[in-house]
């Protein structure tokens, strides 16, 4: 590990390399759900219920690659480096993102989605990268650092994406001509290409390797492809019962975030009169934006007091029970005052904020205590999150379809109610989860 000098260089430019490619990730929010109705309605499916699955469909394409082929980068970090792996990572982004941008069909968005989920691991391989780095003092800071450029990549990404969508009618000049009319939503995705790029040409100049040669895993026997797949998701109960916990804690708490992600915007599009909040993709843009504005202000700022000050382990309950209540709020407001809107989704960017800090140091702490190697294990929770992704979207999209039109408890309300439930279950799954810091207060 190098001391602490040797560290802050390393950890900015992961900072800035994170921070730019989540601004190009996330700059297809506001308008994927818009496109992938586009592509289905283009496709024959003009009904709401069955053109709105496609949104769930193609958002688990992502997930997917991931669930395949995070948990192989994540132990690929561990015997080659982690700076491979996140180069890749970028590349992938790259190509990826313009590819989306020019889908042309359901089929098309729904393949370069999936290419774009398996080249990607950046998420586990970063988490591992400060593991490498720091002191289990040092641990929430840095977490809650990396979790700020997430946070403000999510400010300015669907920010921009709002901003960028349908050129040719919002900027006209050299945009106006058929084109851009037929690819309304190419420029945010070619924006996102060339941002990644741009991470990709600072990570290869910059970015230090994190993981020494003698400390590396050489062992080469543990086989690819769906087999190690399925070894890294039932491998766990080798694992210590506190780490499997709070796996699962994580994939239950994204199962929940994966069906809102999933049916907020089909919700904020919906005509009023049918009782959503007819909003565009630009409004869409503004509310994530506000959702990065408080998860920098908890990840960037809060989360160092706080953690120091109160009970990791209790803040990330708070963190869940937060998100929850946000999530059961959202079908319940109105267009207007948008203030309102804002204050439910403050509820779950705050909460949000407050658990992948704190979920991702007490697995970190658990893992150095069991003597395991961290991209193993951060590739086994990716892998498991990836899993709650792919089933969070389909599940979500599913009720949507079959209760958007119905009414009383059946109605467009049931899938964030059953978001919001599915989240206390993460604070169940670790009632009387024992820590390592809790035996040795003991002792």
């Amino acid at each position: 590990m190098a001391d602490g000098g040797n560290e802050r260089s390393p950890l900015l430019i992961l900072f800035m390399v994170v921070l730019i490619d989540m601004i190009g990730f996330t700059l297809v929010i506001p308008f994927l759900t818009y496109f992938i109705q586009d592509l289905a309605e283009a496709d024959g499916f003009l009904q709401a219920g069955s053109r709105d699955r496609w949104v769930g469909i193609v958002l688990a394409a992502y997930t997917l690659g991931q669930f395949l082929f995070t948990p192989i980068l994540g132990s690929l970090s561990d015997r080659m480096g982690r700076r491979p792996i996140l180069l890749f990572g970028l590349i992938a982004n790259t190509v990826f993102l313009i590819l989306f941008g020019l889908a042309s069909t359901l089929w098309m968005a729904l393949l370069v989605r999936f290419l774009a989920g398996a080249g990607n691991g950046n998420i586990a391989v970063t988490k591992a990268y400060i593991g490498d780095i720091s002191t289990s003092e040092q641990l929430p800071a840095r977490m809650g650092m990396i979790g700020a450029s997430f946070g403000l990549g999510f400010m300015i990404g669907p920010f921009l994406g709002g901003i960028l969508t349908d050129p040719a009618n919002v900027f006209g000049g050299p945009f106006a001509n058929d084109w851009w009319e037929a690819h309304p939503y190419f420029l945010p995705c070619l924006f996102s290409g060339v941002l990644s790029a741009i991470s990709f040409l600072l990570a290869i100049r910059m970015l230090p390797e994190s993981l020494p040669i003698e400390q590396r895993n050489q062992e080469s026997n543990d086989g690819f492809g769906l087999r190690k797949v399925m070894k890294n998701l039932v491998g766990i109960r080798d694992l210590n019962p506190t780490v499997r916990k709070l796996i699962f804690v994580n994939a239950v708490f994204l199962l929940a975030f994966a069906m809102m992600h999933t049916t907020f915007i089909l919700f904020t599009a919906m005509p009023i009169e049918l009782g959503g909040l007819g909003y565009d993709e630009r409004m869409n843009g503004y509310i994530f934006a506000f959702v990065g504005v408080i998860g920098v202000i908890v990840q960037g700022g809060l989360i160092r007091p706080l953690t120091k000050k109160y009970d990791v382990r209790k803040l990330m309950v708070l963190g869940i029970f937060l998100t929850a209540f946000g999530l059961g709020w959202i079908p319940y407001l109105e267009p207007s005052p948008f203030v309102i809107v804002l204050l439910a989704m403050s509820f779950i960017a705050a909460g949000n904020g407050l658990f992948q800090p704190t979920q991702s140091t007490l697995l970190t702490t658990e893992a150095r205590g069991s003597s395991l190697d961290l991209g193993r294990v951060m590739g086994a929770q990716e892998g498991w999150g990836a899993l709650s992704r792919i089933i969070g979207p389909i599940f979500a999209a599913f009720i949507w379809a079959e209760t958007v039109e119905g009414t009383g408890l059946w109605s467009y309300h049931t899938v964030f109610r059953a978001a919001g439930l599915i989240a206390i279950m993460g604070i169940l799954i670790q009632w009387k989860m024992v820590l390592t810091t809790d035996s040795d207060d003991e002792e």
